[in-house]
């Protein structure tokens, strides 16, 4: 057997990129610390990673957003359909908003003062009114909104725009069923190619969180640890909330047992927890919600790998704790306007990310920029989402653990209503 040739740097690409990316973040506050500011000629290479995750925003929404919203068939969109989007939608919307509870709370971020770092220290920033923050959703030239980067009108269009795809296929014209077809395939295709993209971007995170965290550490000093650990206590804080308080009283209502499900859907939560990927998860999900919780094939079979694709209420936490840090660590605490702004850019963003390598740290990104804080170099932003990026693997144990659970409670109350649950698996 023949020895397969390594490559000069199969050490790094071969590697766990979570843990690289760990790394960069221990070594770039270690380096910070001892170097101080004799290691800001770094920079630049932070500023490398910044460009290269703006240069991937705007066709990642448009490209997995439309094949997303394509993917959800009309003639599939019964009473279980309309039920389950329903409640994935309304459980997305709470989860931020418990993510944002605990980020006013918790007030990660407080008093780290990254303001004072970079070019764009100081800046204000223009706080849209509630009103107009509706009113934008719906562009007025899709077109400059993609060339603006104009983040909840491309969403917005984007879901329109592959929901006329979805009718398309449908159509008994064989000339637009085609056509459906090829525009499904084109997106398809496009969203596969960013999907690569994304993960080169991601090989070089490790050296532009290194590069970003090392410039925190050398002008702030150790006192940037203290916000990351709030960060962490926030969103698994959230998470546990979300968990008892929703999914708990989502089954309390139905009068099923939220002990009963836990102990059917262990397997599934645990199996998430540590491959950190709903959809890798969902055979074994699949295989609790039938043989653990009674739910009949006919709902999990279309709920379940839906769930594994807008519904993030996990993620949905993440994004407001987040949002929250990198408001207070640049001195820019978000307003009512904004932290609305957060709830309707991450339940909308939800529908197409789910597929995306690092979903949470990208959905993050059109997040920021929905409310006025966009990543630029040398931006103090840019350093705090460095800080949030060299963590990330840690909180996105808890939030695919959780995302997992809200599809499993959603498909079990959704056949519980229509008399599709088998009873006997609930005790009764």
């Amino acid at each position: 057997m023949e020895n397969e040739k390594k490559g000069m740097f199969d050490w790094y690409f071969k590697s766990n990129l979570l843990i690289r990316i760990l790394i960069g973040l221990v070594l770039g506050a270690i380096v910070g610390l001892v170097a101080g500011n004799s290691i800001l000629w770094v920079r630049p290479l932070g500023d490398i990673f910044v460009r290269l995750l703006k240069m991937i925003v705007t066709p990642i929404i448009l490209t997995t957003l439309v094949v997303g919203s394509a993917s959800i068939s009309p003639a599939e969109l019964g009473k279980v359909g309309v039920k389950i989007v329903i409640y994935y939608l309304f459980t997305s919307a709470v989860a931020v908003a418990i993510g944002l509870l605990m980020g006013n709370v918790f007030r990660p971020g407080l008093g780290l003062d990254l303001g004072s770092i970079g070019e764009a220290a100081g800046k204000a920033l223009e706080k849209p009114s509630l009103a107009n923050t509706f009113l934008n959703i719906i562009p007025t030239n899709p077109f400059a909104s993609l060339s603006g980067g104009d983040v909840l009108p491309i969403i917005f269009f984007a879901i329109l725009f592959g929901l006329g795809i979805s009718y398309l296929k449908i159509s008994k014209d064989s000339r637009i069923r085609e056509a459906g077809e090829l525009l499904f395939k084109f997106f398809d295709g496009a969203a596969e190619a960013m999907y690569k993209i994304v993960g080169w971007v991601l090989q070089y995170a490790p050296i532009g969180v290194f590069a970003l965290i090392s410039v925190v550490f050398a002008q702030q000093g150790a006192k940037a640890i203290g916000p990351l650990w709030g960060v962490t206590l926030a969103c698994f804080l959230g998470y546990i909330l979300h968990l008892i308080v929703v999914y708990g009283g989502a089954l309390s209502l139905y009068k099923l047992s939220f002990s009963t499900f836990l102990k059917g859907s262990k397997e599934a939560m645990i199996t998430a927890f540590v491959t950190r990927s709903s959809g890798g998860t969902l055979p074994i999900t699949m295989r609790n919600a039938d043989e653990n919780l009674g739910i009949a094939k006919n709902v999990y079979s279309f709920t379940l790998p839906l769930g594994a694709t807008i519904n993030m209420d996990g993620t949905a936490i993440y994004q407001g704790v987040c949002a929250l840090f990198i408001g207070f660590a640049v001195g820019l605490p978000l307003n009512f306007s904004q932290q609305i702004t957060v709830i309707l850019t991450a339940v909308l963003a939800s529908i197409g990310t789910a597929g995306v390598p690092g979903a949470g740290a990208i959905m993050l990104l059109l997040v920021l920029d929905s409310i006025g804080l966009p990543i630029e170099q040398g931006s103090p932003v840019a350093a705090a989402y460095a800080m949030i990026l060299g963590i990330d693997a840690i909180l996105d144990m808890g939030r695919t653990c959780l995302n997992v659970t809200g599809d499993m409670v959603g498909s079990a109350i959704v056949a519980k209503s229509e008399n599709l649950l088998d009873l006997s698996k609930w005790g009764k």
